[in-house]
């Protein structure tokens, strides 16, 4: 299911070809800053970068013997390029190569997430304006609170979006950095130099210091990063679930036509794509509980981060580009049933103006004390009678001697409480300003 959703470019940078090909490409720099250096002879580099190949299969082949990953990598790439082979890894260790080529992946991983946010963000931004003026019931513990709009509710899912995409950005830039300092950080065998060649050719930032290898806080940071994108995805989820309940019925994430929603009862049509979303967050925030696990290794490294960081990297990053893009469609597809919001929004006989009645009467000199004590009555009234809330204050003597029949009017106007919705448009979504759309 996973798969269907997921763009293929992310399954490729984390495929074994993906890792290797990037192993390659940092000795071919590395070499080939040796040789500009003088370190290593520029044929050497040369023979690296035109005969370097290898196959998977030979790599496991010697690994089985080896049991070390990078020296079987390192050993069938030597039996494609001869010789020269002798220059390549010179003065390396194998969090040098390992870590600045996951730098590259996690670079181009981080590239698909922010293209993924910037089409789910305009997604959400076109429903948003199509709904803007939309009235529906706003609920704060699960109980009706006061009237807002379905646009106010999807321009909070925007803004939250765009400070994922910071986030990841930061993130991104904070794991771009490689390093070439050798088993402990103090570049005994290469020179500074040659590292900010190297992360020169491959677009990075030279670590300013690290031991064997680049520090893990860096790698926490991104796991967080897409933990928390994950985490207001379950959050935009979770809300549809919550609307589509038959007893709310205000939204519904899209059926298609032959879908099928149960193997015992034909009539369902269940929320099973945000109910995914919500649990695939789960399994990105555990992979970052991980990430938080791997910054603390002993002295200047050990091992135990890196089976980890061979299942969390990838394992996050698809979910993630899964739940982005599946989430995307269904934004594009969400149906919207505008009668039953407003039926909804009705349905509690109109004590969610409570608040307004309460300010109307505190501006005419009525204590806050007294004032909502009266508001309250008549509100529980409304509640276990069963009657409308308007009416029982156009006939409390206490209400009506201080408002009147037009002022109690205006307190249930929906335009009045609306009347801030396109300059909330306008904070949101600065680069497509409100005044310049009909109102909708």
């Amino acid at each position: 299911m996973i798969a269907r959703y997921t763009h293929p470019e992310m399954g490729c940078i984390w495929s074994d070809q993906r890792r290797y090909e990037t192993w390659l490409r940092v000795e071919v720099a590395a070499a080939e800053a040796m040789a500009a250096a003088g370190i290593v002879p520029a044929e050497a580099a040369r023979d690296l970068r035109e005969r370097g190949a290898f196959d998977i299969a030979r790599i496991e082949e010697i690994e089985q013997i080896t049991q070390h990953d990078v020296i079987a990598f390192t050993t069938a790439v030597a039996e494609k390029v001869g010789p020269s082979a002798r220059w390549m890894h010179f003065g390396m260790t194998s969090s040098d190569v390992i870590d600045t080529a996951q730098a590259l992946q996690m670079r181009e991983a981080c590239d698909v997430i922010l293209g993924d946010l910037q089409r789910l963000g305009a997604a959400i931004q076109d429903r948003a304006f199509q709904n803007r003026r939309t009235p529906m019931i706003g609920r704060t513990h699960g109980v009706h609170a006061e009237p807002m709009t379905l646009g106010v509710k999807l321009a909070l899912w925007y803004a939250e979006l765009q400070r994922d995409v910071e986030r990841v950005q930061r993130a991104k830039a904070g794991v771009s950095v490689g390093k070439l300092s050798g088993a402990v950080g103090m570049f005994a065998h290469l020179p500074p130099s040659v590292e900010a060649d190297v992360c020169q050719r491959l677009g990075l930032q030279p670590s300013p210091v690290a031991s064997q290898i680049i520090q893990r806080d860096r790698h926490a940071e991104l796991l967080a990063a897409l933990a928390i994108t994950a985490a207001s995805l379950e959050t935009f989820a979770l809300e549809i679930r919550g609307l589509q309940k038959t007893e709310i019925g205000e939204l519904e994430e899209p059926f298609a036509k032959g879908q099928k929603g149960s193997s015992a009862m034909p009539h369902k049509r269940n929320p099973i794509g945000c109910e995914q979303i919500v649990g695939l967050a789960r399994v990105v925030r555990a992979n970052c509980q991980a990430a938080f696990e791997n910054i603390a290794l002993w002295h200047e490294r050990d091992i135990s981060h890196s089976s980890v960081e061979r299942v969390i990297l990838p394992d996050s990053f698809i979910a993630l580009d899964h739940m982005l893009r599946r989430f995307t469609r269904i934004v594009q597809g969400m149906v919207v049933y505008a009668d039953r919001m407003r039926e909804n929004l009705e349905r509690s006989r109109g004590v969610v103006f409570s608040g307004t009645v309460l300010l109307e009467l505190a501006r005419r000199g009525i204590s806050r004390e007294q004032a909502y004590e009266w508001v309250q009555r008549n509100a529980m009234r409304s509640f276990e009678e069963q009657r409308e809330f308007k009416g029982l204050l156009l006939a409390d003597p206490d209400v009506a001697r201080v408002l009147s029949l037009a002022e109690i009017e205006q307190a249930f106007d929906l335009e009045e409480q609306f009347r801030h919705v396109d300059e909330i448009f306008n904070r949101v979504f600065a680069s497509k300003p409100v005044h310049t759309l009909s109102r909708s």
